[in-house]
């Protein structure tokens, strides 16, 4: 099945990176909806990398603040949620139930280059399907780096050794949003070979 014009437009063409949003909080529900579609993404082996943390309080939000880029502070903490798309370096051990026909753990187990490879490349492809998840039900994204990696790997994940990768901000658009105008980008004669 081809997607129609308007689903094009939601997820690529009329879509860009927000940085304000509604007041409108986003609720639990479609945070839980948002990852049941995003997991479904594929990923080498199903490894599923990726974790996803959730800020939406107030308290989640000061904890926050201080690892921020001076100019990412004021955009976060009006987002109704902000996402630290991170990743679990130890990915594999959940191989022999995300997948059964082989011994996949063992593929990284004793292989900490491939492994941290692997987990690298895949959590960021889960955390473009979050992005994109995330348009398909009405929310706006604000993806960015421009924050203290380190720090915030020590503020969130110290009891559990995961690593930040990147921060989205989702909330729902404002009504009446200005769209900005859009970034050139590459033609595909500039950026693709046909080989």
């Amino acid at each position: 099945m081809i997607l129609d014009d308007t689903a094009l437009d939601t997820l690529f063409r009329a879509a860009w990176t927000h940085e304000v949003f509604s007041d409108q909080p986003v609720p639990d529900e479609v945070l839980g909806e948002l990852y049941d579609l995003l997991k479904l993404g594929p990923t080498s082996a199903n490894c599923s990398p990726a974790r996803f943390v959730f800020i939406r309080t107030t308290d989640g939000k000061e904890k926050l603040k201080p690892l921020l880029s001076a100019g990412n502070i004021d955009k976060t903490m009006a987002a109704p949620v902000t996402v630290i798309v991170a990743q679990d370096s130890l990915f594999y051990q959940q191989l022999p139930m995300l997948y059964p026909p082989a011994d996949a753990k063992g593929w990284f187990a004793g292989n900490p280059d491939f492994a941290e490879d692997t987990c690298a490349r895949n959590s960021t492809l889960q955390g473009a399907y979050l992005i994109m998840a995330a348009r398909a039900l009405g929310l706006a994204c604000g993806p960015m780096s421009g924050f203290d990696k380190s720090r915030v790997d020590r503020m969130f994940f110290a009891s559990n050794g995961w690593r930040s990768n990147f921060l989205v901000n989702l909330g729902y658009p404002l009504p009446d949003e200005a769209q900005p105008p859009r970034l050139p980008r590459l033609s595909f004669e500039e950026a693709a070979v046909l080989a």
